[in-house]
């Protein structure tokens, strides 16, 4: 098992807009990510700065990242654009962290 780590941002106010549409996540979007390995996704809201931190565990080499060309992956990127960082393709910005630490 892998893990990763990277962080997103959140445009200002809309922390209830984030969490309603991940709440309500497509059905057929959570098994393409379990099936390309995703056994856990958290996100976590810094309401400081709106930055987002997310932490995945990986089976393979893969990871929600990897999945720029899926059209439903595409089809959500262009749902979420309106209350978040962007780049031109509707995906999030987005920055992979380094684990510095970790204690099983």
């Amino acid at each position: 098992m892998t893990r990763l780590a990277f962080k997103m941002k959140l445009n200002a106010g809309q922390r209830e807009a984030y969490i309603k549409r991940h709440n309500e996540i497509w059905p057929e979007l959570k098994k393409l990510l379990r099936d390309s390995g995703v056994s856990e996704y958290s996100i976590f809201l810094d309401e400081e700065t709106d930055t987002l931190f997310a932490f995945q565990k990986i089976a393979g080499d893969g990871g929600s990242q990897d999945l720029a060309r899926n059209p439903l992956v595409k089809k959500w990127w262009a749902f979420m654009a309106d209350i978040m960082e962007t780049n031109p393709d509707n995906s999030p910005v987005s920055m992979a962290l380094e684990e510095v630490f970790f204690m099983k």
